[in-house]
């Protein structure tokens, strides 16, 4: 949860680069590798996720509660958001079905797609992921590979972070995963056993291999259980990725605590380097 001091209004900020805040006193100082997030931060993939879980969403909805006026189809973007963006797979299919109050037992992680368990949901969205991943590329951002390079010019260290077991293929095909130091991704969530976000397990994995501790790191996230983890960690930076100008989204990545709010990876580079407006 959020610790330290509010952030404070400044009225320098460029608005097209960042919002209306301030970084703590020296947040961005001192800071030596920064831990980035995949989905959203980097790679263009959020909208495929969301396509995903509302496949394998609506299709229990359906199948639970057919016809029920009180369970509208799942929203991509609202719902995606709050209760599933950033999240492991399982823990995604569980929020959602609770906050839905759709009741299905936990079932095991061999379950096969479908709406039997909570695992066969998690499945079934995985299935409808990987279907889409063989139709369509996974567009890299245009400002992630100067945003890298720039800041391995400057000797900071680099991790890409994502509960995603594709992440390191998606960034092979991107052509940007050598400009990481190292890449924590599902493969190595299931073999540690580490828990999802908002728990920081997946950061602070990331910061130990590039072998710097919480507060001598910046974590950039886009989702808000990812920012709301970070902050727990004690990650001495942390930076909140609004990519889609939106005032309530930079107020929630505020709210779970988020130093800045920024907009682009560019902003992201002139802030580690003292240079912001």
């Amino acid at each position: 949860m959020p610790r330290g001091d509010p952030p404070v209004p400044t009225s320098s900020a460029s608005p097209s680069r960042q919002t209306g805040t301030a970084t703590r006193s020296g947040a961005a100082s001192g800071t030596q590798g920064v831990v980035f997030d995949t989905d959203g931060v980097l790679l263009d993939s959020a909208s495929l996720h969301a396509a995903a879980w509302k496949v394998a969403f609506d299709r229990c909805i359906e199948k639970l509660r057919p016809g029920d006026p009180r369970q509208p189809p799942f929203d991509a973007n609202a719902e995606y958001r709050r209760l599933v963006d950033g999240k492991a797979r399982l823990d995604g299919a569980r929020a959602f079905l609770q906050d839905r109050g759709l009741a299905l037992p936990l079932g095991a992680p061999d379950d096969q797609p479908g709406c039997t368990s909570v695992w066969a949901v998690a499945a079934d969205k995985e299935q409808a992921f990987t279907h889409m991943l063989s139709t369509r590329a996974v567009p890299v951002f245009d400002d992630v590979a100067p945003a890298l390079r720039s800041l391995r010019d400057t000797g900071m260290r680099c991790a890409a972070a994502s509960a995603s077991r594709h992440a390191g293929a998606l960034l092979e095909a991107a052509g940007i995963l050598s400009l990481f130091d190292t890449v924590v991704d599902g493969r190595d969530v299931a073999r540690l056993r580490l828990p999802g976000k908002p728990n920081p397990a997946l950061f602070l994995e990331a910061a130990s291999r590039l072998g710097l501790r919480p507060a001598g790191a910046a974590v950039v996230e886009d989702a808000e259980a990812g920012v709301a983890a970070a902050r727990r960690g004690g990650f001495g930076f942390v930076v909140g990725l609004n990519r889609t100008p939106s005032a309530d989204r930079d107020a929630a990545l505020r709210t779970m605590g988020a130093d800045l709010v920024l907009r682009d990876l560019a902003a992201l580079v002139d802030e580690l380097r003292g240079e912001s407006p």
